[in-house]
């Protein structure tokens, strides 16, 4: 039988799903078809109450108690806090852990989300089988992320390998490679006339992308107001995410400017690629995705805490502009709009030098020489 890799997440963001399946996706391609691949919502399929109602209540937590959500952040962010969680919270993690990890009958397992790394390596004890941890924040990485007896930490940038080695992670275990996106954002071969075609807008005008990531995410209404009232001569896309209630509202409403509305898509390359400039929030998942089409980008929120360094991420590389309020972010858009050629063409060049691209692919080669590593001994 083909050996299986379990990918551990939860669908807290989008970011985290994005990830495990892009992983999921450069797995099958390097290894063909001899890996068996699954993704696990580890607090929906396995956790106890409350545990697994945590997926459902995160939007709500996010978008009404942020400033509650930062200081519990930094409030438990340190190394020796995380081990006494861990410790406290393993009585009642324990059966989830065991049965997770007895049902996944995994060859190794893979976790993309902080707070399954610790309490599942604890469960995995003296066994054999290897696990990776693959960060998924740029800059503001909680100590949750790392953890020394993980056989491979991989993380996206500088900053982070070094947050892990204060964490007591040993240098050779750890491995700068990038944020995994699908490579379907690094394959674009149609023009951005023909994707406009494709999906029905208008090929004259200057076309602004908001996004609120997987689960619509921030002030996407009052910022879809104000540009388009704004007057300025722009047709508008707006990604609603799992935010039905914000998609209805805002198909029932009438745009004085050329409007598209849409839900949850599976065709969000194509939609950046068609885009001039992108709005969004500052998920990690959709700042690597959206630099890595090359886009100029404006940031409009960001999660108090792990979100907050990729917002100095963008700005101190020149990537992109901060803008905290609706009135801010049409200023911003005003800007780049009206800006030169060559500020323009600086700006998509820094984008793309922090891109990552080929983060997946890595991530898959590490995986398997892992695996063929462990299979050797």
């Amino acid at each position: 039988m083909h050996p299986c890799v379990a990918i551990l997440m939860s669908d807290t963001g989008g970011g985290h799903r994005s990830s495990a399946e892009a992983i999921r996706e450069a797995l099958e391609r390097e290894l063909d078809s001899n890996v068996r691949v699954k993704i696990i919502d580890v607090f929906l399929e396995y956790s106890p109450y409350p545990f697994r109602c945590f997926p459902a209540w995160y939007p709500k937590i996010i978008s009404r108690g942020s400033g509650f959500w930062g200081h519990a952040f930094h409030l438990t962010n340190g190394f020796k806090r995380t081990k006494g969680l861990h410790y406290a919270a393993w009585p009642l993690l324990r059966p989830t852990i065991e049965r997770l990890i007895r049902d996944s009958q995994a060859d190794l397992m893979v976790s993309v989300h902080p707070m399954l790394v610790g309490p599942t390596l604890r469960g995995l004890k003296q066994t054999r089988i290897p696990f990776v941890t693959v960060v998924t924040d740029l800059l503001t990485t909680h100590a949750f992320w790392f953890d020394d007896r993980a056989d491979l930490t991989i993380v996206p940038t500088e900053t982070a390998r070094i947050r892990a080695l204060e964490c007591g992670l040993d240098t050779q275990r750890v491995k700068v490679v990038g944020i995994p996106i699908s490579q379907r954002f690094n394959n674009n071969v149609a023009s951005r006339a023909e994707l406009r075609r494709e999906l029905g807008w208008s090929s004259d005008l200057y076309a602004v992308l908001l996004l609120g990531g997987g689960d619509g995410i921030g002030p996407l209404r009052a910022i879809a107001a104000g540009l388009a009232n704004s007057g300025l001569p722009i047709q508008l896309a707006v990604v609603c995410g799992r935010n039905e209630s914000l998609r209805s509202r805002l198909d029932s409403e009438t745009w004085p400017t050329k409007t598209h509305i849409y839900g949850f898509v599976s065709n969000m390359p194509r939609i950046l690629m068609a885009s001039d400039l992108v709005i969004s929030k500052a998920g990690p998942s959709s700042v690597t995705e959206v630099l890595t089409s090359g886009r100029p980008l404006v940031l409009c929120s960001a999660v108090p805490g792990q979100e907050e360094g990729n917002v100095r991420y963008v700005l101190e590389n020149g990537a992109g502009l901060w803008a905290e309020t609706p009135d801010e972010v049409v200023v911003a858009v005003r800007s780049l709009m009206c800006a030169n050629h060559h500020r323009k063409a600086e700006m998509e060049a820094k984008a793309k030098q922090l891109a990552r691209p080929d983060a997946a692919r890595i991530i898959a080669q590490q995986i398997f020489g892992l695996m063929r590593k462990t299979t050797v001994s």
